[in-house]
């Protein structure tokens, strides 16, 4: 993985290069960005570029040896660790390398639920055990092999539980030439005692310009569509790619549809629609509830008088347009709480049929019945 196969940060990849050349590599970082942003993409780059033998100015030079090692993820002082899901304590993440292989060559923007459908992970939860913990420090105790540095990139450290203060002293104190490269999406859920050893790289999320040029360029994605797949991934490449793939849908015929038969509480059509739903499939299904939530949110924008702000496609706009004078902040919130909870059902394998017949539900009763769910605060309320 070279800088230049990377969409956009050009900010973050400067800076990294500039800690090779300056020789100020740290040797435990945390590259935090939301998923689709390229956080684990740039920590591998980042690693072969520190590796290269043939080093260029701004980038690895992809000939070498290393950098031919590091392209397949078989180079021996390039190490990585991962959330999976074990069926014995003793598992660890060298069970799932082959699966792990295949899954970031294919899509080095992968995110857990990605992951998740490349194992056989049944209704076990994602973490790294202390199995797994005493693995690493066991691999980082042997001297490089071919590179100066030994790399361990490991993706996701918020799926560390206590165990994790096991890496504690190899963290801090880690045999010599050896890089930690910790890849997070959510700061908070990180051990506060791995945390606070680490050097923090802030990764942004991607603006929908350098994702609309990707789908244009890499994709050959027409102009329109790639702008839309870009408003709607909102900066989450992997998203970009999920609606890419997605069959196609009028995903605004159909949310103004369900819009309009549960503010008219019209019971046989929500049976229908709820049938027809159910019938999507996943990754269509999870396309259209955020085609929904990321229209909802538009709406908020103009209740709150920075219709300025919104850039949608025309037919969108009309829609939102008169839809927002039918509602307020309240009502709008409520409903954009409530898709996204259904979102992260739909994630996680619910029945779609009982799902979106539920959701309509809470929609009549928030759009006919001005009932908001109780429970839930609002920040509009």
């Amino acid at each position: 993985m070279q800088f230049s196969d990377i969409v956009g940060q050009q900010e973050v990849k400067q800076h990294l290069v500039q800690t090779v050349l300056e020789n100020r590599v740290s040797h435990a970082q945390l590259f935090l960005g939301p998923e689709g942003s390229g956080s684990l993409a740039l920590a591998l780059a980042y690693a072969q570029f520190i590796s290269c033998q043939d080093r260029r100015e701004q980038d690895s030079c992809g000939d070498c040896s290393s950098c031919r090692k590091y392209k397949k993820l078989i180079h021996p002082d390039l190490h990585f660790s991962y959330p999976f899901f074990a069926k014995h304590k003793e598992d660890t993440a060298l069970k799932f390398l082959p699966e792990w292989r295949e899954a970031f060559l294919s899509n080095p923007y992968l995110g857990l639920d990605e992951w998740r459908n490349q194992l056989d992970a049944e209704n076990k939860q994602a973490n790294i055990n202390i199995a797994e913990c005493h693995q690493i420090i066991s691999k980082l105790s042997l001297k490089p092999f071919e590179a100066e540095y030994k790399v361990l990139i490991m993706w996701l450290p918020e799926y560390l539980d206590k165990e994790g203060n096991t890496l504690l002293k190899i963290i801090e104190e880690p045999p010599q030439k050896t890089l930690f490269l910790l890849v997070a999406q959510n700061q908070d859920q990180i051990l506060n005692t791995i945390l606070s050893r680490t050097q923090l790289v802030k990764i942004p999320r991607l603006q929908d310009e350098e994702i609309s040029g990707f789908l244009i360029e890499r994709k050959g994605v027409s102009d329109a569509k790639a702008r839309q797949i870009a408003y709607l991934s909102d900066g989450n490449l992997q998203a970009a790619n999920e609606f890419l793939t997605g069959e196609e849908n009028d995903n605004l015929l159909m949310f103004r549809e369900w819009l309009q038969i549960t503010y008219a509480d019209a019971g046989t059509k929500i049976i229908d629609f709820t049938e027809r739903a159910a019938k999507l499939g996943r990754e269509n299904q999870k396309n259209f509830l955020r085609f929904g939530i990321n229209l909802i949110r538009e709406s908020v924008l103009i209740l709150s008088g920075a219709g300025n702000l919104v850039h949608l496609p025309q037919a969108e706009l009309e829609f939102i347009s008169k839809f927002s004078g039918a509602i307020d902040l309240a009502k709008a919130e409520a409903i954009i709480v409530e898709l996204e909870k259904a979102h992260y059902h739909i994630e996680r394998n619910a029945n779609p049929k009982i799902l979106f017949l539920d959701v309509s539900l809470h929609l009549v009763k928030i759009l006919k019945f001005n009932t908001l769910p109780l429970g839930t605060q609002y920040i509009y309320s």
